[in-house]
């Protein structure tokens, strides 16, 4: 994302406030910003876009972003906006890349060569070994090793790459987890860098890994699975890589071991197979775009602010959605309507709450209950 002169204090504040406002996301926080010119003007704006979705709406109140930002002042960590020279220029290509994050560290660490390393939380002795041996060399040829701060293989490729690692955690910049990495993420954020989406004091929930993940995808050239089982969050990590275009790469393992079903099964769809460090070097030294893996095409994108959202007016495509999430392009192709037309009426149905957003730049009603009426 382009660069932009430095933000004033209220207008920082009113960044924060939209995006802890009530659904508003990092796409809807992108188009808003388009709209609206600025986050202050976004705000005022809110309500009458949630009317125009049959929905009464009360932003984050102001108290609550006071607490908040005392908080992050409180445990030494800074913001950071999608606008900013130091925002990690990779992960902003990502779709929904994150609009504000919070650091403690050395963000330079993000614009170094990264490579993600994932793997199983209950990994084998061998496994830790060989992702803290992995870490360790990557790092030393000037590589960031980025990893989630899990036990298991997350924690030994951040010990491995020391201090030349970044954590990305799923929970508030404040709050270690899990528990026992207490020690080790704050060592991470004193000589590393340290990352986190969410607000402070938010502790982690199933819904955030799966964020935080598309975050260290993001941060990196290509994402190493060094040891994994078929169902794991580190394969989500590693499709969210190949979604993105970045490389897929993966230890192989004994069939006889469960733990090393997930990479085998990487590697039988398209992942690259590594044995040494300097097969991961070699893949992403020079990393221009196109991916070696196969594992997964990268999807088409959508732009998340085009430039006719500014002065489009909102299209009547609310009875075209169902539950069933449908392609942005096809509402658009479906409508006739412009494509600024279709998202501005996608935003309004989305601060209303009745709308939910899914990878790909795909959309869907939102099925729950109370996404329906006008309280």
């Amino acid at each position: 994302m382009s660069t932009a002169p430095a933000l004033s204090q209220d207008e920082a504040f009113a960044r924060i406030r939209l995006l802890r406002s009530p659904n508003v996301g990092p796409v809807s926080y992108a188009q808003l910003l388009r709209r609206f010119g600025d986050a202050r003007s976004a705000l005022e704006a809110l309500p009458d876009l949630a009317a125009r979705g049959k929905r009464a709406y009360r932003a984050a109140p102001a108290e609550a972003i006071e607490r908040e930002v005392a908080a992050a002042r409180k445990a030494g960590a800074r913001y950071l906006f999608h606008d900013s020279p130091d925002y990690p220029p990779l992960l902003a290509q990502i779709e929904g890349a994150p609009p504000i994050m919070m650091l403690r560290g050395d963000a330079a660490l993000a614009a170094r060569p990264c490579v993600a390393m994932v793997g199983a939380r209950n990994a084998s002795a061998a496994a830790m070994k060989l992702a803290r041996d992995f870490a360790n060399a990557l790092s030393a040829e000037g590589f960031t090793v980025v990893s989630g701060l899990a036990r298991g293989i997350d924690g030994a490729a951040h010990q491995g790459a020391l201090p030349a690692t970044i954590g990305v955690i799923a929970s508030g910049i404040d709050i270690a987890y899990p528990p026992q990495h207490e020690e080790l993420q704050e060592r991470i954020a004193q000589e590393g860098l340290l990352i986190a989406e969410q607000p402070p004091g938010t502790e982690p929930r199933g819904s955030h890994f799966p964020s935080r993940n598309r975050i260290i995808a993001g941060l990196a050239a290509g994402t190493l699975v060094v040891e994994a089982a078929p169902k794991s969050g580190s394969l989500i990590t590693a499709r969210l890589a190949g979604e993105a275009g970045r490389e897929v790469m993966a230890i192989p393992g004994s069939p006889l071991d469960a733990r090393s079903h997930g990479c085998n099964q990487l590697i039988r769809e398209g992942a690259v197979l590594v044995q040494t460090p300097d097969d991961v070097m070699e893949l992403l030294s020079g990393f221009d775009g196109a991916p070696r893996s196969s594992f997964r095409e990268p999807t088409g994108g959508w732009d998340h602010a085009p430039e006719d959202i500014a002065g489009a007016e909102p299209a009547d495509i609310a009875g075209m959605l169902t539950t069933a999430p449908v392609g942005v392009d096809e509402l658009v192709r479906q409508s006739g309507a412009g494509a600024g037309e279709v998202q501005m009426a996608l935003l309004e149905l989305e601060i209303a709450g009745r709308l939910v957003r899914h990878a790909g730049g795909r959309v869907s009603l939102n099925g729950h209950p109370s996404a329906f009426g006008n309280s």
